[in-house]
């Protein structure tokens, strides 16, 4: 079952650059990115125009901390959320984006790859700013949690099972990527494009149009699957640390998904099978790009992405 498609959106998971928590710093970033950008240039070599986004929850919760202990010592000023975002986008897609061109200079394949700091348009008054839920940076432990409210009372913080606490931030959803016209005339050039790095820095317009930037993390599914609608995108491919989506995940009746529809993922959905902080918003992406006329989309881990778009494996999520 080999797909005829042309133009497809790849999001890479944080997996693909942060594995564990004893390979978190820049040269371990860069050795996964490495890895993951051969298993990219394999799927390009087989014909496809790409545009590949990424995750940037690990690395935009560092420098956010950064920038606190280095504000709190009174050395540096502090650096707002957007702006790490957006930091994140640079860092992330030039590390993603220097590995990719030697993959693809390594088979012979003459394509050309940039990176576009993206910002994409939410609601202000989306209701996220009132009731966040995105979790980001490091956990707390309960010694340093006094400390914490103490200095940040403002922040508003969860206690995980096992790990501590951590800050939770809004997460709008994704309305427009306001450069979707400077990527898809890139794409038509021939260009491998990395866009829309950590969901894109978020940003309001106002009554003229004009745009500020707002502190906020963006899902980078959603708004993958919104890039691939407005790119007229023939498929949504979403990589994450797993070859498929499961049922019962963990559990001893799991059960692996091959091909389900829209209706069905909605049923699976409802019952809980697809965890809030994981599987969840991969699959409503998922969705989200078919009812906006997306003809496929597939979830699988990096290592299985030329099979899966042969239909060999992952899970395909169709109308």
């Amino acid at each position: 079952m080999s797909l005829h498609v042309k133009r497809v959106v790849v999001a890479v998971g944080g997996n693909a650059l942060i594995k564990d928590e004893a390979h978190q710093e820049v040269h371990d970033q860069l050795r996964s990115a490495q890895e993951t950008a051969e298993l990219i240039a394999d799927f390009i070599g087989l014909g496809y125009e790409i545009v590949l986004t990424h995750g940037n929850g690990p690395q935009v919760g560092f420098i956010l901390r950064r920038s606190e202990l280095a504000f709190e010592a009174g050395e540096l000023h502090f650096v707002p959320l957007k702006n790490c975002v957006a930091d994140t986008q640079g860092a992330i897609g030039y590390q993603l984006q220097e590995s990719l061109y030697n993959s693809l200079r390594k088979r012979k394949i003459s394509r050309g790859v940039a990176t576009v700091v993206t910002m994409v348009e939410v609601d202000p008054e989306d209701p996220s700013f009132s009731k966040p839920t995105k979790p980001i940076g490091v956990f707390y432990s309960e010694e340093k949690i006094r400390t914490i409210k103490a200095k940040h009372p403002d922040w508003q913080l969860v206690f995980q099972d096992g790990k501590g606490y951590r800050r939770v931030v809004a997460s709008p959803l994704p309305r427009r990527v306001v450069e979707a016209d400077v990527i898809r005339s890139m794409v038509d050039a021939g260009i491998c494009v990395i866009a829309s790095g950590g969901g894109g820095v978020p940003v309001v317009a106002d009554k003229e149009g004009f745009l500020s930037g707002i502190n906020a993390v963006i899902d980078k599914d959603l708004s993958s699957a919104l890039l691939a609608n407005e790119l007229e995108a023939d498929l949504l491919i979403i990589l994450t640390a797993v070859d498929n989506v499961y049922l019962d995940f963990n559990k001893p009746t799991q059960r692996k998904l091959d091909i389900v529809t829209i209706e069905q993922a909605e049923q699976y959905m409802a019952e809980g099978h697809f965890a809030t902080g994981s599987m969840g918003p991969k699959v409503r992406a998922a969705m989200n790009f078919l009812r906006n006329g997306g003809r496929r989309a597939i979830i699988t881990s990096a290592e299985q992405l030329v099979t899966a778009v042969q239909g060999k494996t992952g899970t395909h999520i169709v109308p």
